[in-house]
């Protein structure tokens, strides 16, 4: 299978696209790839392994960057500008993506379109509780699920056949060795948490309930989803008292937040942190998980490793 690899917005985004400059090719060059752009590394990943050597690819959220609430630059609106394609997550993870979106022509495409989306696990007694099931916010993390994410290479598969329907067989071919990957992770995954059936994955963000799903584990998070109110005294007491509760021994962080909080639960109920745990941004090629499949297998092998 082929391999590849903020500031705020001050001006209105009409003064900005006038601003930046041109970023590389002519677009009615012949020899010139389509250029797709998508919201984040992630995404950007799947989107080369599917597309190979047939398109071009570019992440507008950097590699260790926070997705939820990021501020796009100028040259990320111009990217969308020039653009073929623009995929998104979806569900509401790009709280940016209306605005970032609004001075393109490209067609877009929802990478989660179709999965079995789940509301954010309500958890009693919690100061971020939303209120009633009906009320709840749908996760938008499908991606940290191997059994999801089938669902991403089928959307992306489709959105790049449109795209280029002359290369459509070959997507296809991509798509396929890397559904076949994607297969393994989950059944290898599914066959080792078997043996853990009674850990409870305890996080700072709540965006493991698909996997937590897949692996057959219960969760406990500090908040819901990312935003402005991270780690509070009442989210780390709510976290204490659940791991005393519980007898939870181990405990983890995402690697795009700050972990103080759950340094404090750590502290005081004497767990083990560890981790990271890597769910909204790949790493540099240096790091433990370099690319979509590789985040998969160090995230799944982190927290069941933690229980063996």
């Amino acid at each position: 299978m082929p391999k590849h690899r903020l500031a705020a917005m001050m001006l209105p985004f009409p003064l900005l696209l006038a601003a930046c400059s041109p970023t590389g090719e002519d677009p009615d060059d012949a020899n010139s790839l389509p250029l797709v752009v998508t919201t984040f590394s992630i995404l950007a990943d799947i989107t080369e392994e599917i597309g190979g050597e047939r398109i071009e690819v570019r992440s507008i959220t950097p590699v260790g960057a926070e997705v939820h609430e990021y501020d796009p630059t100028p040259s990320d609106v111009q990217a969308a500008a020039d653009a073929d394609l623009v995929i998104e997550n979806g569900l509401w993870l790009e709280a940016w993506f209306g605005q970032f979106i609004a001075h393109s022509e490209a067609p877009t495409a929802i990478a989660s379109e179709g999965i079995d989306a789940r509301p954010i696990t309500r958890l009693p007694n919690h100061p971020d509780d939303p209120g009633e099931a009906e009320d709840l916010p749908l996760d938008p993390h499908g991606w940290i699920s191997p059994v999801q994410s089938q669902t991403y290479v089928d959307n992306i598969e489709a959105a790049l056949a449109e795209l280029s329907p002359d290369d459509a067989e070959y997507f296809a071919q991509n798509a396929d060795a890397y559904r076949t990957e994607l297969e393994q992770i989950a059944e290898s995954a599914k066959e080792r948490a078997a043996e853990h059936s009674a850990a409870i994955l305890v996080t700072c963000e709540g965006a493991f309930g698909y996997l937590a799903d897949d692996l057959g584990l219960d969760e406990h998070y500090l908040w819901p989803l990312n935003a402005e109110s991270e780690g509070t005294p009442q989210q780390a007491e709510a976290q204490i008292r659940f791991v005393e509760e519980h007898g939870v021994e181990t405990i983890f962080c995402e690697s795009t937040v700050n972990d103080s909080a759950q340094r404090q639960v750590a502290e005081t109920t004497g767990a083990e942190l560890a981790g990271p745990l890597y769910v909204d941004s790949l790493t540099d090629s240096d790091g433990p998980a370099p690319t979509h499949l590789e985040l998969l297998e160090h995230t799944i092998d982190t927290i069941l490793g933690a229980h063996e």
